[in-house]
């Protein structure tokens, strides 16, 4: 099991080698800028019935409003 300190790290050398240092920076400020509980998130639209068809469906009804 890794530490903390070492998913933290791979976690930012991802961010940084996918988007660079400025904007995984600015990624890093808009999600903690955001309010956002993955728990309620988890219990109000990922429930034991949800099929990964129905799931992928939703998700893209969402990203069409985008």
């Amino acid at each position: 099991m890794k530490t903390d300190t070492v998913i933290k790290q791979e976690g930012m050398n991802a961010l940084i080698s996918h988007l660079g240092y400025v904007d995984a920076e600015r990624f890093i400020f808009f999600i903690t800028k955001e309010p956002f509980d993955y728990t309620k998130w988890r219990d109000k639209y990922l429930n034991d019935d949800s099929s990964v068809r129905s799931l992928s469906h939703d998700a893209m009804l969402y990203a069409s409003h985008l």
